[in-house]
């Protein structure tokens, strides 16, 4: 995952390219093995301390609430490191007009020099680190667990549950049943269409989240909920494993019912997430059990017959992993879109 342009001698004059959508897809499409252990080893970096990840920083508006744009800045260390950040947006009302929920930008930046060196389209790489964290808790924490789950239920059905599902297959999953639950009919019409074209399992469309939930022994809440709309930890009897990559969906009630799993502790318990909310409403963080490298490193052992619900804030670091191996593709193959003349006060006195 090296980028920087740091080397001995004399600092290279910096340089800026831009790395448009089409290129990042070319370079992520097919790889999802190589992301997913890119993912893992990040992880590990994160867990040993040799990355820097401070608090998410939200731009909101209060003419639009239920808007958001995020910036997340971050420092990966380890053999080759960068610094940067990823600046991405959350508008809900896109999806009415056929547009993304989703955009993002992903700036990387030299260690060395502290200069950018490269923007690149972020949307898909944002997407791809969060199915690539989800594929890998999934399989992490169903070890010990019995048989891997073989029914798989989506509770929201956009881009990131598709992602998920192409991430979970490329890990080596097989469904004998894919659950299917969307507020809107016709999305989860399309996801349905989506499976059935080639992706595999049967696919099975529920008029409710509990339907699915109580068939499904691997739930994915991947929606855009604001705040909790699942309340009862009866759905949960059977005690599936939860990956609960959009945050918000599920009441204290189900957290504190349930063994809890997060990414990154001090990200987690904020913005009334479902843990901050359970945080919130017990004055402590005992129902935590630890983080994915706690349990990766075999600190933690998440005990079986209990629900386990996975919770990640999603770290920059992780963007920063996979947009470091994107460019170093596009720079190993020749095709970087230098922006010539980027930075013209080079020289501290001015031109001579």
């Amino acid at each position: 995952m090296s980028v920087s342009q740091s080397e001995p001698g004399p600092v290279r004059r910096p340089t800026f390219a831009v790395v448009p959508g089409a290129q990042v897809n070319s370079v992520l499409q097919g790889r999802e093995k190589q992301v997913i252990d890119l993912v893992e080893a990040t992880y590990r970096l994160h867990g040993t301390g040799a990355t820097v990840n401070p608090p998410s920083y939200f731009l909101r508006f209060p003419d639009r609430p239920d808007a958001r744009i995020i910036a997340l800045p971050a420092s990966l260390g380890g053999e080759s490191g960068v610094d940067g950040l990823k600046w991405i947006s959350s508008f809900p009302a896109n999806i009415e007009s056929g547009l993304p929920r989703a955009s993002a930008v992903l700036i990387l930046n030299d260690p060395a020099t502290g200069y950018p060196f490269a923007c690149l389209e972020s949307s898909v790489i944002s997407a791809v680190r969060t199915a690539a964290s989800a594929a890998l808790a999934a399989d992490v924490l169903s070890r010990g667990r019995g048989d891997r789950p073989r029914r798989v239920g989506f509770v929201g059905t956009g881009l990131i549950a598709r992602f998920i599902h192409t991430y979970l297959a490329a890990a080596g999953w097989d469904f004998d049943e894919v659950g299917v639950h969307d507020l809107k009919p016709e999305h989860a019409d399309r996801f349905r269409g989506y499976v059935e074209g080639g992706h595999g399992g049967r696919v099975v469309v529920h008029d409710s989240a509990e339907s699915l939930i109580r068939a499904s022994d691997l739930v994915v809440f991947a929606t855009v909920a604001g705040a909790p709309h699942i309340s009862d930890p009866g759905w949960f009897a059977h005690a599936p494993l939860v990956l609960n990559v959009s945050l918000r969906d599920l009441a204290p009630e189900i957290v504190l019912s349930a063994v809890n799993v997060v990414d990154d502790v001090e990200h987690c318990l904020k913005a009334n997430t479902s843990v901050h909310l359970a945080e919130q409403l017990t004055g402590g963080r005992e129902f935590l059990s630890g983080t994915l490298y706690d349990v990766m490193s075999g600190a933690v052992r998440p005990p079986a017959g209990r629900t386990l619900v996975f919770s990640p804030f999603g770290l920059g670091v992780l963007d920063l992993a996979v947009g470091s191996y994107v460019y170093d593709e596009i720079d190993r193959k020749g095709e970087l879109r230098v922006a010539d003349g980027f930075f013209d006060e080079l020289d501290r006195y001015g031109k001579s």
